[in-house]
């Protein structure tokens, strides 16, 4: 039996877009959205699977936009490689886990994340240090994205810790989604957790992404940055605890 029907392409929608006001907004971050939101609607095989195909494209697009603004080869190599190796790991633990302990491990990664963010560390990690230390980062930031759907508290973090400029954090960061999610789309065939209406829906959700991506963009100009951000780590908060709270009584 076909998994789509209308109720579920319009939430699938409706969560790729909240993700595309995030990644419009700063660069990167749409599936810290848009898959817990799936998830709590359905489950995170079915989350992590839809967004595969928009985290493939939009991250090759903006990529290719910011790619004169990419670090060293040597660190873009070992993060991205990391990232490659890490998502066939996390694969295999989507396809062999049951879905009650990937809720309970992606509402914890979420809330790792918020935590990450609400102590907005000050330090700086000195790109030497960040360089040996790329091909870890981007190994664990894989298997919470091939296992969870969100890399995140692992990819967002390092690359955060380095105050990068704007252009050469979005350039790095997508070239690292974009060389992790073609691996993870390649195993998630693989191991039968892509399916055709799958696919579709991710399509469907490019297209969203892509569509309200300029919305987020502006509305970063109209909105303080802090702001925006308790606004998103709120509504995190509010959908981790949601699915603990459904694990628990469930």
């Amino acid at each position: 039996m076909s998994e789509i029907d209308i109720s579920i392409v319009v939430y699938a929608l409706l969560a790729c877009a909240l993700g595309g006001l995030l990644k419009g907004a700063t660069g990167a971050g749409a599936p810290v959205i848009g898959v817990p939101v799936l998830a709590a609607m359905f489950d995170v095989q079915f989350a992590v699977a839809v967004f595969v195909t928009p985290n493939l494209l939009t991250n090759v697009w903006q990529g290719w936009q910011f790619r004169k603004s990419l670090l060293s080869w040597q660190f873009v190599v070992l993060f991205a490689g990391g990232g490659a190796i890490g998502a066939i790991i996390g694969t295999y633990l989507l396809a062999g886990l049951p879905s009650d302990l990937l809720l309970i491990c992606m509402s914890l990664v979420v809330l790792g994340y918020v935590g990450f963010r609400l102590l907005n560390a000050d330090w700086i990690l000195p790109y030497g240090l960040a360089v040996k230390l790329a091909g870890p980062a981007g190994i664990l930031g894989g298997i919470l994205q091939g296992a969870t759907g969100i890399s995140a508290p692992a990819s967002l973090t390092f690359l955060n810790a380095l105050k990068l400029p704007r252009g050469a954090f979005i350039a790095t960061i997508s070239v690292f989604f974009g060389i992790m999610s073609a691996m993870q789309f390649e195993r998630m065939v693989a191991v039968g957790l892509l399916t055709f209406d799958r696919f579709l829906l991710g399509l469907g959700a490019t297209v969203a992404i892509l569509a309200v991506m300029p919305v987020g963009a502006w509305m970063a100009t109209k909105i303080a940055r802090a702001t925006f951000d308790r606004i998103i780590l709120a509504l995190l908060v509010v959908i981790a605890v949601k699915i603990l709270i459904e694990v628990a009584l469930f």
